[in-house]
């Protein structure tokens, strides 16, 4: 859950997330330790009044910095390419959701099941308990089981949405006519916040999404109740 005045990224509640955070420090890292080399050498340049002829013109210097800069890029975009196609994979999911984006709320769809699905719409303000959180809380949460690999089939019904939570490191546009599909394990129990990252209208901003993960037990015996009120 992101806070006021946070500069980093939410706490990884998945191993997606978790990778993406790890390479976040490593490139900022290599961003650090440019930025300390450039300004060290501009501070140096502008005040020595020595100069080197060996630096003016120099085939080695040259070669140095052409080389250098394409190692560093090599070292950026290997381990990107990495968490590229880890996120991309989607191997044998326990749960297949699919999340349906109209204006402006969402509907869950269970597909493994025969008839359990749902809309799930904003808390108004007036209506939320202690302890809710305005303009994130919804009527009906999308529970999954925790520690299970989870599919998650976005689309819209009328235009462009975007189903994203950034603690589970998920980020996947809702296209009208389009099946695009997305996948997640939730490594830790817990509620997880996110909103509709794709400007959809008047209403953009009231539509959040609120993923719960539970161990399977729970989960199970959710999805019994659910079953039985349909």
């Amino acid at each position: 859950m992101a806070h006021s005045a946070q500069l980093g990224f939410q706490d990884a509640a998945s191993p997606a997330m978790e990778e993406l955070l790890h390479f976040q420090y490593h490139t900022l890292m290599i961003v650090l330790l440019i930025s300390i080399l450039v300004l060290y050498i501009i501070i140096a340049m502008v005040t020595t009044k020595l100069t080197n002829k060996y630096i003016l013109d120099s085939q080695e210097i040259e070669i140095v910095w052409t080389i250098l800069p394409a190692i560093i890029l090599v070292l950026i975009a290997l381990p990107s390419l990495r968490i590229l196609y880890l996120m991309d994979e989607i191997n044998d999911p326990h749960l297949t959701i699919k999340a349906m984006g109209h204006q402006w709320y969402w509907s869950y769809e269970y597909t493994d099941y025969e008839n359990l699905g749902f809309d799930s719409y904003m808390v108004p303000t007036q209506d939320l308990t202690p302890g809710q959180f305005r303009l994130l809380e919804t009527d009906h949460r999308m529970v999954v089981p925790m520690e299970s690999p989870i599919r998650v089939l976005v689309s819209a019904e009328d235009v462009l949405h975007s189903w994203a939570v950034p603690s589970l490191g998920v980020k996947m546009d809702a296209v009208p006519g389009r099946l695009n599909q997305t996948a997640f394990m939730a490594s830790r129990p817990g509620m997880f916040y996110g909103q509709c990252s794709e400007i959809c209208g008047a209403n953009h901003s009231f539509m959040p999404i609120v993923v719960e993960a539970v161990p399977l037990e729970h989960f199970e015996n959710w999805s019994s109740l659910m079953l039985e009120d349909a």
